[in-house]
């Protein structure tokens, strides 16, 4: 955020605050000058110099609340970008019961947006001018002085003790409304599954009493923050007019004029004006200080990476050594000990029981998740030397569960790029042999994806998703359960697609549990407990660990059927996460 535009505003609160004792000063000249002469020559002279005054004071609030919302956008134009990093970067680290801390961080974004634009936030400019008016109220009578000090240290201080005691109260309110709609979201998304199965009353039963526990936090937050404003207000009102009263004192005992009297309670009722306006904008200064505090924590946990140079592009070769991978979240290793390498132009295929940790292998080559320990390396180079969007563009992964997201299915293929070739998007729809289902829609390419949007089957999605992970032609192309909802004509395409891959010299890696899909895979990888038990070509695999291996190799090497066996270790292994 640069400096110019708050250096302007302060300058115009200069004349803004100036401008503001046109009041008490019209007061004290009408009492003491016009009504002692009686000359309506002079109050028609000093009304229009005070609506001229007015007015010019009008213009300089304009200005200034018109240059903060300029601020205020420039302040979320300049954080969008570093918040939406971070918060990708943060998903990684943390677990999914943490996920709703970084998914908060544009609405926090907005929350302090919208301080920036408040008059609450534009107080801040005038607060200096309190002691300024204070010290003025002093040179009218010392004892006036003392009272309105007094008095605006008191609240003052009602104000910090305010910000202390409700912070917590409004924290826990806000993560509680986030929770519950977090939820609420969860059940609109699988509406499906909670029609079928007849779940609605259990799920609105759990929601309820989510909804219950964050009303109760709101009504506690709303409680604090209403008692300190009324405490403000009342003290605020005795305030002004023990001034009077006193002012009325001093006047009796001829110290000071009826007309100081008067400007006294008025400049009293300025000096307390920022902080009356804090104190009545408190819910949304509060909001806005909490937003700005998560939003530096955000940023401090997750800073900016420093610029990488820019490599080559890579073959394909993929080496991994000594790997070890926890879940984000989880503080149990899922996988350690995993080494192998690759070269380009062949592929890897990945077996093992369920939950052997074959999906957490394929995140980490992927970069979704972290390493505890160990090397990823892509022709030499670990996958870190790469800026992230950089390297995810030179792979291709297809996850178990395919998300489409908002769009065209066009869109979607290209990776929802700004401006994608057509060619390109065509290509990588051939490549998957998705071009002729797609064609066939009734928009096609330009079929709108999303809520109450074209409805697609499993396999069809899960076609569309290999497109997408084809676009561009990646050097590595990781899948993840790839035939899970293909059929017959799906595998036969899934297939014919790792074939491109391996002629145009990348290389691929499978993980499955039907032969099908590893019927391309030059070698496998068994993983059984989240460790690596062999890695070898793929035959000698297969006969060491596989008991129907000759079976599995006869149809890795013929044709794939749907209802081809499925690769089993020898003995029963615990679930230890995919």
């Amino acid at each position: 955020m640069r400096s110019g535009p708050l250096l302007v505003v302060l300058f115009l609160s200069i004349f803004a605050n100036l401008l503001a004792l046109t009041g008490p000063l019209y007061m004290m000249q009408v009492y003491d000058r016009v009504l002692g002469s009686r000359s309506v020559e002079t109050l028609i002279a000093l009304t229009l110099i005070m609506l001229f005054l007015y007015a010019m004071m009008g213009v300089f609030d304009v200005c200034r609340a018109y240059i903060m919302s300029r601020i205020a956008a420039q302040f979320q134009t300049s954080f969008d970008r570093r918040v939406f990093r971070a918060t990708l970067n943060k998903t990684k680290l943390v677990g999914a019961d943490s996920y709703y801390d970084a998914a908060r961080a544009p609405s926090d974004i907005e929350s302090v947006q919208r301080l920036i634009s408040s008059n609450a936030f534009l107080a801040l400019f005038d607060l200096p001018w309190t002691p300024i008016f204070i010290i003025g109220i002093y040179l009218f009578h010392p004892w006036l002085g003392y009272l309105s000090a007094g008095g605006m240290l008191f609240l003052i201080a009602v104000t910090l003790l305010n910000q202390m005691i409700s912070r917590n109260v409004l924290m826990e309110s806000q993560k509680s409304q986030r929770l519950a709609q977090m939820k609420m979201d969860n059940v609109i998304e699988n509406a499906d599954l909670v029609r079928g199965l007849g779940m609605g009353t259990n799920i609105f039963s759990r929601w309820l009493a989510d909804r219950s526990m964050a009303l109760n936090a709101q009504v506690r937050s709303a409680s604090v923050t209403q008692l300190f404003a009324t405490t403000s207000k009342v003290l605020r009102m005795a305030l002004q007019s023990s001034i009077l009263g006193l002012g009325a004192y001093l006047a009796l005992r001829q110290e000071i004029t009826p007309g100081v009297m008067i400007a006294a309670s008025i400049i009293t009722t300025r000096a307390m004006a920022p902080v009356d306006l804090i104190i009545g904008q408190w819910p949304s200064v509060q909001q806005g200080l909490v937003s700005w505090s998560n939003i530096k924590e955000l940023l401090t946990q997750m800073p900016e990476p420093a610029p990488r140079t820019e490599l080559p592009r890579p073959k394909g070769t993929v080496e991994v050594s000594g790997l070890v991978v926890r879940p984000p979240g989880d503080n149990r290793v899922s996988l350690q000990g995993v080494s192998f390498k690759i070269p380009n132009g062949r592929t890897l295929g990945v077996i093992g029981p369920s939950g052997a940790g074959k999906s957490t292998l394929i995140r980490a080559l992927a970069g979704i998740w972290p390493i505890m320990g160990g090397h990823i390396r892509i022709d030499g180079a670990t996958i870190d030397q790469y800026d992230p969007d950089t390297f995810g563009a030179l792979i291709g992964y297809l996850p178990q569960n395919v998300e489409l997201f908002d769009g065209t299915i066009g869109e979607n293929i290209a990776r929802m790029a700004d401006n994608p070739r057509d060619e390109d998007i065509i290509a990588a729809a051939k490549a998957a042999a998705a071009h002729e289902m797609i064609i066939r829609l009734p928009k096609g390419y330009d079929t709108p994806l999303g809520a109450d949007k074209a409805q697609l089957s499993g396999g069809q999605i899960q076609r569309i998703g290999l497109a997408r992970a084809l676009y561009g032609d990646p050097v590595v192309l990781m899948l993840d359960e790839p035939n899970s909802n293909l059929d017959q004509t799906g595998i036969t395409a899934l297939n014919h697609a790792v074939r491109g891959v391996k002629a145009r010299g990348g290389s691929v890696i499978v993980v499955a549990h039907r032969p099908s899909a590893i019927r391309e895979a030059e070698f496998l990888l068994y993983i059984e407990n989240g460790r690596q038990v062999s890695f070898g070509k793929s035959e000698d695999v297969l006969r060491r660990f596989v008991s129907n291996h000759e079976g599995i190799t006869r149809s890795m090497k013929s044709a794939p059927t749907a209802a081809a066996p499925t690769p089993q270790p020898p003995a029963a292994a615990k679930d230890t996460g995919s």
